[in-house]
C-alpha cells in the first residue's frame, strides 16, 4: 500500500491497547505486558498509532528526557512490514523529538534484528553501545546494540 494513502498517524488511546497487544504478541517473541503500554500512558510518554480505514497496525512508544529522547518499542503488524511504514513511524519520533529541541534520540535493538538496525542506520542513527545480556532470548539472553541519533 503507498504511504500516500495514510489516514494519520495519532496518539494511542486506552481503547486502543487491545489492538497493540495483538500486533505485539505478533512481532516480538518476548512482548511487552498491557500494563507496560497502560503504564507509558499514564506516564505521558509519547505514544503514537498508525491507523489506515479504520485498522490499527503499528505503534511507537518514546519517553523524553532533560535532552534525548528513548524509543522504547516501535511494532508494525506483520502483512504491513517491509512497505516504509516503521520508517514512517520512526520519521514522525525524529521530527517530535526535534520539535522539543531535543539533543538526540537512542534506542536499543537485539543484536539478531539486523532489518531492523539497517532502517535505525538508514534513518542516520549510529550504533554508539552494547547493552551485554540485555534481552531475554530462547537459549538466555542476547545483547542489544544502542543506537544514537543526534538531532
Amino acid at each position: 500500500m503507498p504511504l500516500q494513502s495514510i489516514d494519520n498517524i495519532r496518539p494511542m488511546l486506552p481503547e486502543d491497547l487491545d489492538q497493540v497487544i495483538a500486533i505485539e504478541r505478533e512481532v516480538f517473541l518476548f512482548p511487552w505486558s498491557r500494563m507496560n503500554f497502560a503504564d507509558s500512558l499514564t506516564a505521558k510518554y509519547f505514544c503514537r498509532v498508525l491507523v489506515q480505514e479504520g485498522t490499527l497496525f503499528g505503534y511507537g512508544v518514546m519517553m523524553n528526557g532533560p535532552d534525548e529522547a528513548h524509543v522504547l518499542t516501535v511494532g508494525i503488524a506483520g502483512k504491513w512490514q517491509k512497505k516504509g511504514w516503521g520508517q514512517k513511524l520512526l520519521g514522525h519520533l525524529i521530527q517530535h523529538a526535534s520539535q522539543q529541541h531535543l539533543r538526540a534520540m537512542i534506542l536499543d535493538v537485539r543484536e539478531s534484528n539486523t532489518g531492523a538496525a539497517n532502517l535505525y542506520k538508514q534513518l542516520g542513527f549510529l550504533p554508539i553501545g552494547k547493552r551485554k545480556s540485555y534481552y531475554p532470548a530462547m537459549c538466555g539472553r542476547e545483547d542489544a546494540i544502542v543506537m544514537e541519533l543526534i538531532l
